[in-house]
């Protein structure tokens, strides 16, 4: 990572509210295409926890887990905060042996504007949601 790219996680990147869904992720300055956005690491839970957590709010939060996908994962950082669009402007990636979730730019994004994942895990997947999209 270099110290521009660091930057972004320290000082141009923050949560706000939004008109529709609660609270986003911002930006304060322009992102180039392939800029890494956040590494956020994760808190690794199995699948007794998950069930616990599906009862909870939290449900709407947690990423599966592992190859298998056996396992479910809160991610720490802003990646809880970032709202979904099919039409997104980030993607995410998840690194299991690490432990943490990487969001980087798939296009130049411009200041000020929201910073969007795509909930299916491929940015530019359409496939319908677990909830209705707006």
């Amino acid at each position: 990572m270099t110290l521009k790219q660091l930057s972004y996680l320290l000082d141009d990147v923050h949560a706000a509210g939004t008109k529709k869904m609660g609270r986003g992720v911002f930006t304060k300055a322009p992102i180039a295409a392939g800029t890494l956005i956040e590494l956020a690491p994760v808190i690794v839970m199995n699948a007794e926890e998950r069930k616990l957590l599906d009862k909870t709010l939290l449900h709407d939060y947690i990423f599966e887990w592992g190859e298998a996908r056996d396992q479910c994962a809160m991610a720490l950082g802003l990646v809880p905060v970032y709202n979904h669009s099919f039409q997104s402007n980030c993607e995410y990636e998840m690194y299991f042996k690490k432990q943490v979730i990487a969001v980087k730019a798939v296009r130049d994004i411009k200041r000020g504007e929201e910073l969007f994942i795509n909930y299916n895990g491929d940015w530019n997947s359409q496939d319908p949601l677990w909830f209705p999209a707006s």
